[in-house]
């Protein structure tokens, strides 16, 4: 049963080539063969192709070609931690010398490209015995944040990698080592070592584009995307395994020809001393340094220590014996690591938020104490949650500093595999802390706040002018928002209750995102007051986000300062025609698309009982008046007194559900749009001000900064370019669906 989750070999303009799966009954495999057009458009050449490469199995729910029984990723993984999954070859890639773009083969026409496994593993036991090394064998950790392969039987570093690619990586092992040894009889001990070490380093390299957890890059470029294209190790179903010795592409001579070019920069800037050790008890006196700088783990985001096991190994292989103090342990140290992570704590998140903010704290405590009295720590941070920023200030302030600038710089390489569709920063923040003098307690009212809406203000200006958008730019600012905060020990409202820092932080991210608003829509603040608070949350997680999906615990920080609710009743996940989806612990914003082709969306009133201190459930209802509804129209109820019958209250639909269902009508039926206008009595100045908002340039995708940002859904944002550039004809009182009515 084949388990290819998609078959495409190249998928760019003016051609695609991808994989029809064909049963072979007789040998019961099944066989591939290239089919190839030069369509214009995907969808055109997956209309010709008969069948779409994209659609095969899911997360290792698959269909067998033969019987036509569901597989469900339950069984797969009980068969893969049984030992009964396999590999087969697809296709074959090559290049022609001299000539541009690639060929594209199917395994059937080149027999000879399929090796003999066995006969490889032979080879793998002779180079053992004779050597003394070992295929890594060393357990993967379980419980690996961001995906892994562990639950379908690759419990084990070896078992990421083909026969072939082992064999290769042993033999490279053993060549390093010798070659190590033979250096040291000719040169000094420092030069051998750093030979053998930059030998050891291009090997990690290789094995990173060379494990089974490898995919093919399918829309042009370099063809093998390596192992870490994020920091996981998650499980694929098709995967490409490259030529070792193709110089043109992630091979073992690309490697040795970056050396030289590493090697001239490195000579070019001042040399340094390394060491490894703890920044919890640094090994320096106090005052000594003008500047610590530092990229601390960022929260829970990445299991560091864990992931680094993979290079660990074949590390250990061929350095053990240069470097025996590093190497001593089978995999590297984790209990020491500053990260939240429950598992090490008995499954509390409370527990492993507290161990890592008190390891943070202690860090940041023996930096301030290598520093010099006027010296600088920066620190490095790209987390994207207000959680995990909390805990960062909270250890900053706590440890005596001062936050006194932050800025976004880039950092990230572009169209790189998890930016495209996630919620993730293009740049990393660089917060500059110089020590607190002082412990002074700072009113929230009188000293930050003021404080706060003045820089938040102003770096917002200047970012926005620099063309910093999204997320990067939410993040940029609440960065700078700390300055207010940490320059004085304790924080306190008028009532002399602290301000913890999740709370400020959730305050700063309210002013930023207000601030925000009045650029988007061009207005002051209280001309987007008038806007209702669930398009203005569309508007900003549009701006924000783009068509990411978010955490649940970001995406409750985030709906916090727009005074809207994700869940309950009320909440923007209610009701038949939802403009937030919730799946499991992430939550997705709907688009018209989805959301449109719904008669009542923008005319349906929520219609809710109202006792003293309580709102009942409410009943939506479409409403369909003879009379146009106006918002003047609705009743509304400033109090009940006890013992009365609750009273109905009804409230006009968002905006962003109005300007949904005109997006949907004028693309599907554009007669019926003058109709829907005049049932729904939008105010059009209002709406025509959201439409221009989402349609604007922040909230397209673009370069910035040489980094590729996603873009708010593409029919949305084509819908909205039509709309807009035809607001007078299609919405104004003479509008071309409006008129002879």
């Amino acid at each position: 049963m084949p388990l290819v989750r998609q078959t495409w070999l190249c998928r760019k303009k003016g051609r695609h080539v991808a994989l029809r799966m064909i049963p072979d009954r007789t040998e019961k495999r099944a066989r591939f063969e290239v089919v190839e057009l030069t369509s214009d458009t995907e969808a055109k050449a997956v209309k010709e192709f008969g069948f779409d490469p994209a659609s095969f199995s899911k997360g290792g729910n698959a269909t067998c070609l033969f019987c036509g029984t569901v597989a469900d990723s339950a069984y797969v993984k009980a068969e893969g931690c049984a030992g009964r999954m396999r590999q087969q070859m697809m296709a074959v890639v090559c290049t022609r010398r001299g000539k541009s773009g690639k060929v594209y083969l199917a395994v059937d026409d080149v027999p000879q490209a399929i090796p003999d496994d066995e006969a490889i593993r032979r080879r793998i036991e002779e180079l053992c015995a004779r050597t003394g090394l070992t295929v890594p064998d060393e357990p993967i950790e379980a419980r690996m944040t961001g995906g892994i392969c562990l639950p379908y039987g690759l419990t084990d570093f070896g078992k990421l990698f083909t026969p072939r690619q082992m064999l290769c990586l042993l033999q490279f092992a053993t060549t390093i080592q010798g070659a190590g040894k033979a250096i040291s009889d000719s040169l000094p001990l420092g030069e051998a070592k750093a030979t053998a070490t930059l030998l050891a380093v291009i090997l990690d390299r290789l094995a990173d584009f060379n494990s089974s957890l490898c995919t093919w890059n399918h829309t042009g470029g370099r063809g093998v995307l390596h192992t870490f294209a994020r920091q996981a190790l998650p499980m694929v179903w098709d995967f490409a395994e490259t030529d070792p010795f193709n110089p043109e592409g992630a091979s073992w001579v690309s490697g040795v020809r970056d050396v030289p070019a590493a090697l001239q920069y490195a000579c070019d800037v001042p040399p340094a001393v390394v060491e490894r050790g703890s920044a919890t008890g640094l090994p320096w006196g106090s005052d000594l340094f003008d500047t610590v700088i530092t990229d601390p783990p960022y929260y829970d985001n990445i299991d560091y220590a864990k992931l680094s096991d993979f290079f660990y190994v074949w590390a250990r292989r061929t350095l053990g014996g240069f470097h025996p103090a590093h190497f001593a342990s089978a995999v590297t140290p984790k209990k020491s690591e500053a990260v939240a992570d429950p598992v090490r704590h008995g499954g509390s998140r409370d527990a492993a938020r507290q161990a890592y903010e008190q390891m943070m704290g202690q860090s940041f405590l023996e930096a301030g104490r290598v520093l010099k009295p006027a010296g600088e720590m920066v620190v490095v941070y790209a987390h994207r949650t207000t959680l995990g920023w909390a805990t960062l200030v909270g250890a900053i302030r706590q440890s005596g500093f001062t936050v006194v600038e932050a800025w976004p710089l880039d950092t990230e390489k572009r169209g790189r595999a998890v930016g495209l569709d996630a919620a993730v920063l293009a740049s990393s923040i660089f917060l500059v802390a110089r020590k607190r003098e002082g412990a002074a307690v700072g009113s929230y009212e009188r000293d930050v706040r003021p404080e706060l809406e003045r820089i938040v203000r102003e770096r917002v200006d200047t970012l926005w002018g620099m063309g910093i958008i999204g997320a990067d730019l939410v993040i940029a600012a609440v960065g700078a928002g700390l300055r207010a905060y940490t320059k004085f020990e304790r924080v306190e409202y008028e009532n002399g209750e602290e301000v913890p820092a999740e709370q400020y932080l959730a305050e700063v991210e309210g002013v930023v995102l207000d601030t925000l608003l009045e650029r988007i829509f061009g207005m002051p603040k209280a001309g987007v007051s008038a806007v209702d608070p669930e398009t203005r949350f569309y508007v900003l997680w549009r701006f924000t986000y783009k068509q990411a999906d978010l955490d649940a615990g970001e995406a409750i920080v985030f709906a916090y300062p727009q005074h809207v609710e994700l869940d309950g009743p009320l909440g923007l996940t209610s009701g038949r025609n939802p403009l937030l989806e919730r799946l499991k612990s992430k939550y997705r914003l709907r688009d018209f698309t989805e959301r449109g082709d719904d008669e009542a969306l923008g005319i349906m009133l929520e219609e809710f009982a109202v006792r003293e201190g309580q709102t009942e459930r409410p009943r939506k209802r479409p409403v369909r008046p003879k009379k146009p509804v106006t918002q003047e129209a609705l009743i509304e109820i400033e109090s009940v007194s006890e013992g009365e019958q609750p009273q109905a209250v009804r409230r006009s639909a968002p905006l962003i559900d109005v300007l949904h269902r005109v997006l949907w009508l004028m693309e599907n039926r554009p007669a019926l749009l003058g109709d829907y206008l005049d049932q729904a009595q939008p105010n059009l100045e209002h709406l025509r001000l959201v439409a221009h908002a989402l349609a604007g340039p922040a909230l397209e995708g673009s370069e910035q900064n040489g980094t590729l940002t996603a873009p708010s859904p593409q029919a949305e944002q084509a819908a909205l370019k039509k709309l807009t550039a035809n607001w007078r004809s299609l919405m104004g009182e003479g509008g071309l669906f409006r008129q002879g009515r």
